[in-house]
């Protein structure tokens, strides 16, 4: 596939960007540059190679999910905290109903 001058103005126009004659003409070799290089990718042979979603193999460190009941680092006080609040109901905090 060959991109022209035409071409690059077409993508500059969907993308909002306003350019010149020389900025046309000089991202037209580009274009085709990276065309070419992605059609050198496609000419590689992954048939043997099984799908990934990173290069490098992560893990997950997970913890426990485990509510602090110190008082002082901010856990086993939901009682303490709802009574200030407005409207508690079932343990939460009630909020008015909002439709549009």
């Amino acid at each position: 596939m060959s991109v022209d001058r035409e071409t690059v103005a077409k993508i500059a126009s969907l993308a909002r960007i306003q350019m010149d004659d020389a900025a046309l003409e000089k991202l037209v070799p580009e274009f085709n540059n990276i065309l070419a290089w992605v059609e050198q990718l496609g000419e590689v042979d992954t048939s043997g190679v099984e799908p990934m979603t990173a290069v490098i193999e992560n893990h997950l460190r997970l913890r426990d999910d485990v509510v602090d009941a110190d008082p002082l680092t901010g856990g086993g006080v939901r009682d303490a905290v709802l009574a200030n609040a407005p409207a508690a109901e079932h343990g939460f905090f009630g909020v008015p109903k909002v439709i549009e």
